[in-house]
């Protein structure tokens, strides 16, 4: 009998391991381009964009306490706790059903980094990194016209100290695991998009001939 509950349990953790998803962070600069690329990504490779921005200003929009303490955090340009995004997002790929997720802007600092990596026992597969100057990022950020009050120039080099100071040390823990892709966003969307396909087609391949 103890057999039997011994392969039960065994398949039990196959089956857990399968299943979980491969995920991409997806990091740069506000302004950097993430978005754009996550969605030619998405309609070429078959993923799932989750933008942790996207799930968080639903969350505020949806007027719960909750959403309430994110919005003067992301006003006084601070970090939300980590626990906070990695259950949107848990949440997210969980209702989602693909096994294949872009977690853009997410992890934003080392602690949010190892709390997902807690969390969710996940590592990502890779991290891919668009590298952009800060000029064309407030360029870009004083040019787009959404509305969102996080747009002015005061909040933007805000959000670019933040990144420097918190986000530029995950991407060099991963550089140090050599899993990080880089790419030169300052180029033209087509351009960028050659680039992240050289990295994404090989792979997409590989799972096709499978």
């Amino acid at each position: 009998m103890g057999t039997v509950v011994d392969a039960a349990i065994k398949e039990a953790n196959g089956s857990a391991t399968e299943k979980k998803p491969s995920v991409v962070f997806v990091l740069g600069g506000p302004g950097s381009g993430k978005g754009t690329q996550c969605a030619n990504i998405v309609e070429h490779f078959g993923y799932t964009h989750l933008s942790a921005g996207d799930l968080l200003r639903a969350e505020i929009k949806s007027g719960s306490e909750n959403g309430t303490m994110i919005q003067n955090m992301i006003k006084e340009g601070k970090i939300v706790p980590s626990e906070v995004t990695i259950k949107l997002l848990q949440k997210a790929m969980q209702e989602n059903g693909n096994e294949k997720f872009l977690i853009d802007g997410f992890p934003r600092n080392e602690e949010n980094r190892a709390a997902f990596e807690n969390v969710t026992k996940i590592e990502p597969k890779f991290v891919l990194f668009f590298d952009c100057s800060e000029e064309e990022m407030e360029r870009r950020l004083l040019n787009r016209n959404q509305g969102r009050d996080d747009d002015n120039i005061e909040t933007i080099r805000k959000r670019f100290k933040v990144f420097l100071e918190s986000s530029l040390p995950v991407v060099k823990y991963y550089e140090a695991k050599g899993k990080v892709q880089k790419i030169d966003a300052g180029k033209p969307v087509e351009e960028v998009f050659e680039a992240v396909k050289a990295i994404f087609a090989p792979e997409h391949d590989k799972v096709a001939a499978a």
